[in-house]
């Protein structure tokens, strides 16, 4: 798939394709949640800057598409405060149709409904992927046991499926890569099946070379290829959720070694890395893709539910904050919450943007350039 065209060709389309749908859906279910609890939607945008193109639908919302395909937006009725909006817009307010006029829960829902989106977006793709391509299994067999390893060491051969590590099921090698990596030098009990029957095995993973600053744990070993086995309809819609969950949770636990220092933060990646993974992922066909669209749909729901004020997240945490209050809080608390949020934003946009030059496609170009 676009595998013909040039690589940054292919990776701009592949990033501004992939882009555009998350963006979309996660819009869409703000408009959708929006006209359920029955506020007006003004604008529709897909992109920033000015339109090129736009229509008004028969509910009168206006539906855009700008310039600058970085982003999207949904203008709700009234979602500027009346007390700061102009004369003039006020006189048009739709009375009972404006955003500040609805519950706190109304607009709590509002609000939710985007991440929503993106968590739904993910499941459907998995589902549809599982239903016509297949859900892997058998992710977990080893093919290879590198001599000397700290596998080797343990007993692992190749033939092995490992089915749990510490206790914790695996059925994909992602998952005992994620295991491994931050437990350099601990040991990991890991269960494996072996010609029909089940062995414990302990094993210390190595450190992998380089790495001794902060150690990043191997085992050793290679894994299969796996098969692939197509699921109906129901079981293939129910293991796309199992699949978002299990997803959910290991950005989670991944994102707090982090914090932690269990895991290098070098694995945090913003635009530029997306855009390169995108452009990997069109050139190795529609499956990738579509795997790899879902994937990012997931990250960008948990990212809009993190409680920084400027996300989704921190609007709910303020809503929360009504709830309990029986009242919204004073306007500078606000104006104080999204400064510190924008602040935060910046710093983790530049902070990932780094993470993409330095150690990406474009650190290596212009380490080649350097010698």
């Amino acid at each position: 798939m676009l595998e013909f065209l040039p690589d940054a060709v292919r990776t701009v389309l592949a990033f501004l394709v992939v882009l555009g749908v998350l963006i979309f859906f996660h819009e869409l279910g703000h408009y959708l949640a929006a006209r359920w609890r029955g506020v007006h939607v003004d604008v529709f945008s897909i992109g920033f800057g000015r339109a090129i193109a736009r229509w008004t639908d028969r509910q009168g919302t206006e539906w855009r598409i700008a310039w600058i395909p970085l982003g999207g937006y949904v203008k709700l009725h009234g979602q500027i405060p009346l007390g700061d909006t102009p004369e003039p817009e006020t006189e048009n307010l739709r009375p009972g149709r404006t955003f500040h006029d609805k519950p706190v829960g109304d607009r709590a829902i509002i609000v939710a409904a985007g991440p929503i989106a993106n968590f739904v977006l993910a499941a459907v793709l998995f589902a549809g992927l599982y239903a016509t391509h297949g859900v892997p299994r058998g992710m977990t067999t080893l093919t290879a046991v590198a001599p000397g390893s700290a596998a080797e060491q343990a007993g692992l051969r190749p033939g092995d499926s490992l089915l749990a590590l510490d206790g914790q099921r695996v059925t994909r090698f992602d998952q005992v890569q994620r295991h491994i990596q931050p437990r350099a030098g601990q040991p990991v009990a890991v269960r494996l099946e072996r010609e029909g029957r089940e062995l414990t095995l302990i094993v210390v993973p190595g450190v992998r070379p380089g790495s001794e600053g902060q150690p990043v744990g191997v085992l050793g070993v290679q894994g299969g290829q796996g098969r692939f086995e197509r699921l109906d309809p129901l079981r293939a819609s129910v293991a796309g959720v199992v699949q978002v969950w299990e997803m959910s949770a290991a950005t989670l636990v991944g994102l707090w070694e982090m914090i932690t220092g269990q895991r290098s933060a070098r694995d945090l990646g913003g635009p530029i890395r997306i855009a390169e993974v995108s452009g990997e992922a069109a050139g190795l066909g529609l499956v990738p893709l579509v795997n790899l669209m879902a994937l990012l749909s997931i990250s960008l729901a948990l990212l809009n539910l993190f409680p920084i004020p400027l996300l989704d997240g921190g609007h709910l945490l303020f809503y929360a904050a009504e709830a309990l209050r029986g009242r919204p809080l004073p306007p500078r608390a606000m104006e104080a919450g999204f400064r510190i949020g924008f602040a935060l934003l910046v710093c983790l946009f530049v902070f990932a943007t780094w993470n993409d030059i330095a150690h990406g496609g474009i650190g290596r170009w212009v380490s080649g350039l350097l010698g």
